[in-house]
């Protein structure tokens, strides 16, 4: 969305370039904390919300 390089994003948030290539491959579960050191610099939080019901077809 912002166009930024892995090493881009290494740079604003701390979080090491080989980390951002595991999740974004979907290879490794991050804590929560990596995911938050990722968005901070973006601008972006993570927004706890509730599930909805899911509807039953008749």
């Amino acid at each position: 969305e912002n166009g930024l390089s892995q090493r881009q994003l290494e740079k604003i948030s701390g979080v090491k370039q080989p980390v951002i290539a595991r999740m974004e491959k979907g290879t490794s579960t991050p804590q929560l904390e990596t995911i938050l050191r990722l968005l901070a610099p973006l601008g972006k939080t993570l927004k706890v919300v509730p599930i909805e019901p899911a509807t039953a077809s008749v």
